[in-house]
């Protein structure tokens, strides 16, 4: 040490034996690498604190200027200010570590001035953080004309500190931007009192340094008041010192920083952000990352270990990963390690058993400081409040809580625990929230670290505590209030139950409450967040039940969900409780079916969304993968979650329908387009408009879509325009940049290729264009519509939509309802996906190519998992079926997609006969009561007679005969085996189905007919007589059905009416309107088409959309069955009302069953 030093020291020693702590001032002294723990240990056995004062003073008398310097900055920073300012004239200017310390730009003159201003000195184990210093320094910079704010803030333990004082430790930036100095403030939490006399040992410290410049200034009384310091301090730092930088480390609280909201030039550290919008000026900030690097966290431990990073054994790389590079822990442990080098297998299994008190050592960081007052305050609770108080450690980080939360879980009325509450704020330690009525609670993160060692064994208890007070509570059921409290309970049980009670997580009970209040993708979410705690079977189970009906649980009325998860696999976690609660529920006059003939269904979704009202035209992936956006009829554009559907923004877009969407390469904007004929851009982050092209379209624009790169932005965009149909623009420009002429109709959509080449195009006249981008020009066009022979028959082959694969070597395109992949060379189909029910608007591939998107007119975005449409859709059924029940035994005669006939065992699924393809589509089926044997093939009769369609027929239940109903108006009732046939006439449009009416013996060969000129007929099918005549529908009769004790009938219309009618006399008995609570097709997703009596008369089944039992004395809905496709056309009913066969319009073929 210098003379002079050592002789500054000397002279001034009883007084600093007289009042300094030793303890307080060698936390910073062993930070600053002077002091050792021995030295420490040594010092703290002396038994007063004026003797530990002495035998400090004595140590440090042995040792060099360095750690003379670490003495004063530790008195400056301990706000010893008088004591310090006797050292102050003696400090060196130099010492050889201090020549090292600052051989990377630093001078003796930033020593001093750095030194002068109690800027901590650099550690002696330190690894440069240059791309963060550069940061801090270049915001540092923007202070030199003008007062202003940088933030530096991040995490516990991240460096903070030292990077501040690293970034100030610049020759240039103090003679360039602070001549006046720097000045270092440590602050930390403190309370009012403790602040003052922080100011006024800065105060004092400045009015020091400004009287030996001057000594003409003199020395003022320290201010008596905190507002009297602050006016002291802005004299200061404005008058005395204009161009210096104040440094205010570790700042907690806004009311702290305002402050010093004194108009001059402040660098802060901070764990929070939004700290600096408390006070006034320019603001910049500077975010720090929790960890180092691997091999800076290593060259730490190899400089406390005096060797080289590649030669420290392979626990190192362990620790740091351990940690996560944090280097407060690297830190600790190295120090540790210094002492002890032997020692790092031990100090890596103490690290992952989370028993941090073995590596903690005094230094001055504030976690050991916090420790120690949180258990004191702790300590001064009665026992009952300490135990409650304990009871927080389950809280989650940054979550606040209503007070009637911890009323459950305290078993306390909600005054009570007010009151409790109130005294842990009182002695700081619980926050409240008081913009909120009723107030919230919150606890500080180092509060919750705090509890979370201190409670470490007995976590799991506590929060097994919490779930069972919430059942005890809620015995009956969740909450329903939609209160804060019943927020809570929905948003953060899952993290109660998934700490330690992962099971109760996978409740039938707890999915139907929280998706009636919450909606499906909360759901979702709980199961995505804490997939990783989770059983992986059963959680996967639970989500793909959730992401392929939440979209049913968005309804209203809402669905009953047991009935739902009966159509999960048999071998689900979902269906073995939907089950057991359909059986339970079954003993009390419930009703539930059971599809039985699932397991021969493989869903290709993955998640299921219904984000908007009305048709979706339009959905695409972010390029990142996260988000979706999606827009349609409803005029809004909406993005969600990819892995949820969550929303997360929704816009009015436009005035018209919303066409299409699409998001920029890097995420930051989504363009749109309408049939309002305008193109918009929006900035997705704060859902703004930035643009709007509304002048060279003049017809609705189809689609837009940007390049797939940020080198050259573009937007595509195409129209229903006659000949502009596809236009170029760069979005900073008013006009386009480029047209492509070639398709004479709509052009429906646009893609870029992967490379942003080419752009392909999907026009009404059945082709797919793709064009060079550069030039304008076409390249290659695919005749689409020779491709759909089948469907070109019937319709224009309409090319909707197409998207590139990744590769750029395959294109998807969409028509009619179904999506199919094509390769570009040659033009050949490689594979298709069906599962929308109305047409396909749009498709994309997400951008690993894993996952395909589609959205459709049957207000659904389906997101397909791409390996498995890579093959061709397996063959599916027609609608037009008929169903044999014999002795348990079902089957199934219907026709398929290629036209051909099949037999099929229900229950297995199995093909029992097939024919040959027909060369007219077959129309109707049945099958005779008393076939015996598998058909063969072999025509038995050719019936010729009908002039139209025929659209049903059915035999007699002895099966000699055969009726038939055509759109010709007619019925024959023909003896099939002799060609003989008796003509029933009288309906004026088509018949489209009828029913035999054997309720008794005389009615044994009449008949009832239903048409769409409105009317149901009552025939003898022996005469030809007709014996009733009613109208009952202004509209087409869709279907009809006879009570099973023939004293009623029911019938249902395209007027959207049911009614129900007495046979005998042909009276109107009751009207189900849309208008009315019990109407039917209003809650059927379309026309009704098919009607069911029981046996006993007491239930009524419906189909349409869906199908639906009613009550039929209450005309109440007993259950819904939602069917994976739509428009039912038939229902087939067992003769003991248990077992229902139908297909719906995608080919599924369903067998439910009565659960019992």
């Amino acid at each position: 040490m210098e003379e002079g030093a050592r002789s500054c020291l000397l002279q001034s020693r009883s007084s600093l034996e007289q009042d300094i702590r030793a303890s307080y001032l060698m936390d910073h002294m062993i930070s600053d690498g002077v002091l050792t723990g021995d030295e420490e240990d040594r010092i703290r056995s002396k038994p007063t604190r004026k003797e530990q004062a002495a035998a400090l003073l004595e140590l440090l008398l042995r040792k060099d200027n360095h750690a003379y310097i670490s003495f004063y900055n530790a008195l400056v920073r301990e706000s010893y200010g008088d004591l310090a300012s006797l050292l102050h004239n003696s400090l060196p200017l130099v010492s050889p570590e201090a020549e090292k310390s600052f051989s990377d730009g630093g001078t003796r003159y930033v020593q001093a001035v750095l030194s002068e201003g109690g800027v901590p000195q650099r550690p002696v184990v330190f690894v440069s953080r240059p791309a963060l210093m550069n940061r801090v320094r270049e915001k540092l910079y923007h202070l030199q004309k003008e007062p202003g704010w940088v933030t530096v803030f991040g995490m516990a333990g991240s460096g903070k500190s030292v990077l501040a004082a690293e970034a100030v430790r610049d020759h240039a930036l103090i003679t360039e931007c602070f001549p006046g100095g720097v000045h270092w403030l440590s602050v930390g939490q403190l309370d009012r009192s403790d602040l003052l006399v922080r100011i006024q040992s800065l105060c004092f410290r400045l009015e020091q340094q400004s009287q030996e410049k001057d000594p003409s200034s003199s020395l003022h009384r320290p201010p008596g008041s905190l507002e009297e310091a602050k006016e002291r301090l802005r004299f200061l730092m404005l008058r005395r010192y204009p161009r210096s930088l104040l440094i205010l480390d570790d700042i907690w609280d806004s009311s702290v920083l305002k402050a010093f909201d004194i108009q001059c030039r402040v660098l802060l550290t901070t764990r929070d952000r939004s700290l600096a919008d408390c006070v006034s000026g320019s603001k910049s900030e500077v975010a720090v990352e929790s960890g180092l690097e691997e091999d800076q966290a290593l060259e730490i431990l190899a400089l406390y270990v005096n060797g080289k990073p590649q030669r420290l054994p392979e626990q190192a790389r362990s620790i740091v990963r351990e940690c996560k590079g944090s280097p407060l822990v690297v830190s600790l442990i190295g120090a540790l390690l210094r002492e002890f080098p032997d020692r790092w297998a031990y100090y890596l299994h103490t690290l992952q058993q989370k028993k941090f008190k073995r590596i903690r050592k005094s230094s001055s960081y504030d976690y050991d400081a916090l420790d120690q007052a949180m258990a004191a305050s702790i300590q001064v609770l009665s026992e009952e409040h300490r135990e409650r108080y304990i009871d927080l450690t389950v809280l989650e980080k940054d979550v606040k809580v209503p007070a009637k939360v911890l009323s459950v879980l305290w078993d306390l009325e909600p005054e009570e625990v007010e009151d409790v509450l109130q005294d842990f704020v009182n002695k700081s330690l619980l926050f409240r929230d008081c913009h909120h009525r009723p107030y919230l609670y919150y606890l500080h993160d180092l509060q919750l670290d705090f509890l979370a060692e201190m409670n470490r064994s007995g976590l799991e208890s506590l929060h097994t505590k919490v779930v069972r007070q919430y059942q005890q509570r809620y015995s009956q059921g969740p909450p329903t209030s939609g209160d804060e409290e019943c927020l809570y309970w929905f948003r953060f049980l899952t993290y109660h139950m998934a700490k330690e009670l992962c099971s109760l997580m996978f409740s039938l009970d707890w999915v139907r409450t929280k998706a009636q209040i919450m909606g499906p993708a909360h759901l979702i979410n709980d199961y995505v967040e804490y997939g990783a705690i989770l059983d992986k079977e059963v959680r996967g189970q639970f989500q793909e039940f959730l992401s392929l009906n939440g979209h049913q649980l968005e309804q209203r009325p809402f669905p009953d969900v047991v009935q739902l998860a009966l159509s999960q696999p048999d071998s689900s976690e979902v269906y073995r409780q939907a089950l057991l609660q359909a059986q339970e529920r079954a003993t009390r006059g419930g009703l539930y079916l059971d599809w039985v003939n699932k397991s021969s269904l493989k869903s290709l979704s993955r998640l299921v969304v219904q984000p908007h009202q009305g048709s979706i035209y339009s959905a695409c992936f972010s390029h990142d993968g996260t988000k979706i956006a999606s827009c349609g009829s409803s005029k809004t554009l909406r993005v969600f979650k990819s892995t949820s559907g969550e929303k997360m923004l929704e816009i009015q877009a436009h005035d018209d329908e919303v066409l299409c969407c699409a998001f920029s390469p890097d995420d930051r904007l989504l363009a749109t387009c309408s049939s309002d004929r305008k193109v918009k851009v929006w900035n997705v982050e704060r859902g703004t408009l930035m643009r709007v092209f509304e002048d060279e379209h003049e017809e609705q624009v189809n689609h837009c879509q940007f390049t797939n790169t940020r080198r050259r932005l573009l937007l595509a965009t195409c129209s229903n325009d006659k000949f502009m149909n596809t236009k170029l623009w760069n979005i900073n420009k008013p006009s386009s940049q480029n047209t492509m002429f070639g398709h004479l109709e709509p052009v429906n959509h646009c893609c870029f290729s992967p490379d942003d080449a080419y752009l392909s195009t999907s026009s009404s006249d059945g082709t797919l264009k793709l064009w060079e981008v550069s030039s304008a020009n076409e390249w290659k066009s695919i005749d689409v519509a020779d491709m759909f022979s089948e469907q070109r028959e019937q319709t224009e082959v309409m090319v909707k939509c197409s998207t590139w694969s990744a590769g750029g070597r395959t294109i998807i395109c969409a028509a009619r309802n179904a999506v199919f992949l094509w390769d570009i060379e040659t033009s050949k189909k490689m594979a298709d996906c069906s599962g929308h029910l109305s047409w396909v608007h749009g498709v994309q591939f997400s951008p690993d190519g894993s996952l395909l998107l589609s959205c459709s007119d049957d207000q659904t975005v389906r997101v397909w998992e791409t390996k498995k449409v890579h093959t061709s859709s397996a063959v599916c059924l027609k609608r037009d079926s008929d169903v044999l029940f014999n002795n348990g035994d079902i089957t199934v005669v219907a026709a398929d997609n290629r036209n051909r006939l099949q037999v099929r065992n229900g229950r297995t699924g199995a093909v029992m006969f097939q024919s040959e393809n027909q060369e007219s589509r077959i129309r109707c089926t049945a099958i005779c009561s008393q076939t015996s044997a598998v058909p063969s093939g072999t025509s038995l009769a050719t019936l010729q007679g009908h002039t139209r369609t025929v659209l049903h027929c059915q035999f007699t239940p002895e099966g000699h005969t055969l009726i038939t109903s055509s759109e010709d108006t007619t019925i024959r009732v023909w003896r099939w085996r002799t060609g003989e046939c008796v003509v029933l006439e009288g309906h004026k449009e088509q018949v489209r189905c009828f029913s035999l009416l054997t309720t008794t013996p005389s009615s044994e060969t009449h008949l009832l007919s239903w048409s769409f000129d409105g009317t149901i007929k009552v025939w003898d099918m022996s005469s030809g007589e007709r014996l009733q005549d009613l109208v009952c529908h202004q509209g087409a009769v869709l279907a009809c059905d006879v009570s099973p004790d023939g004293q009623l009938f029911a019938t249902t219309s395209a007027d959207k009416t049911a009614k129900l009618w007495n046979v005998k006399d042909g009276t109107l008995l009751k009207i189900c309107s849309r208008d009315n609570k019990d109407a039917m097709d209003s809650l059927h997703g379309g026309w009704v088409t098919d009607l069911h009596f029981s046996p006993d008369n007491t239930v009524l089944l419906s189909t349409g959309g869906y199908i639906k039992w009613w009550n039929v004395e209450k005309g109440e809905a007993l259950q819904t069955f939602y069917p994976t496709g739509a428009n039912l056309k038939r229902i087939h009913v067992s003769p003991d009302f248990s077992t229902f066969v139908t297909i719906d319009n995608i080919g599924i073929l369903y067998i439910l069953k009565k659960v019992e």
